[in-house]
């Protein structure tokens, strides 16, 4: 066993404070703060335009992105959702999701479409990739859940690859400093219910 590091044992720190923090959030906060960053991203050209883009649904306190997902099927987008990689561990698949895609929990207990091989598309041509996060900080730096699963699809990105990152965080995520690792893999954009971060 590897043991914990002041650095690691940091990171893990604030990811229990803003965990603790997303998931005190109200069903009425919940809700205006998805209505906001749904008009946000409405109006980002870059998103209007995208045909073939990756969300996530939302657990443990995250922003819901069920009404956006919705409001991008009306517009005619493809909507792509994670699922664990079956072979690879800790890599994701990126598969077409509608609203007639079986839903089966995961091992971490989190909704991804029943895997169907014909509906996965490359990463390299989606256009958007929304990232969940727990913490952010204004360099960009995000610090995820523990698991690897976007630091692992992020370092492959770059400002010429085929898909660009967004995350998608509550205001009460931002933190100070994220205490990054050397594998970490900072986004050139996060939007928030109140603002629209760019670097």
């Amino acid at each position: 066993m590897i043991p914990s590091t002041p650095l690691s044992l940091q990171r893990q720190s604030i990811r229990n404070h803003i965990r603790t923090q997303r998931r005190q959030l109200t069903a009425l906060q919940q809700t205006q703060a998805a209505s906001s960053l749904m008009n946000r991203l409405l109006a980002d050209a870059r998103i209007a335009a995208a045909s073939h883009l990756a969300l996530f649904l939302s657990f443990d306190g995250e922003l819901d992105t069920r009404p956006l997902i919705e409001v991008f099927w009306q517009l005619g987008k493809q909507v792509y959702l994670p699922v664990l990689h079956p072979f690879c561990p800790g890599h994701l698949l990126f598969q077409r999701y509608d609203a007639n895609t079986p839903l089966l929990k995961n091992r971490l207990r989190i909704d991804e479409p029943k895997l169907d091989v014909t509906q996965l598309l490359p990463v390299a041509r989606l256009q958007i990739l929304f990232t969940p996060l727990v913490a952010f900080d204004e360099r960009g730096q995000r610090l995820g859940m523990g698991g690897g699963f976007y630091d692992r699809t992020l370092r492959h990105w770059r400002r010429d690859a085929g898909f660009y990152p967004i995350g998608l965080a509550h205001d009460c995520q931002q933190v100070a400093a994220v205490p990054d690792e050397p594998w970490d893999v900072p986004l050139p954009e996060i939007v928030t219910p109140s603002r629209h971060w760019r670097w």
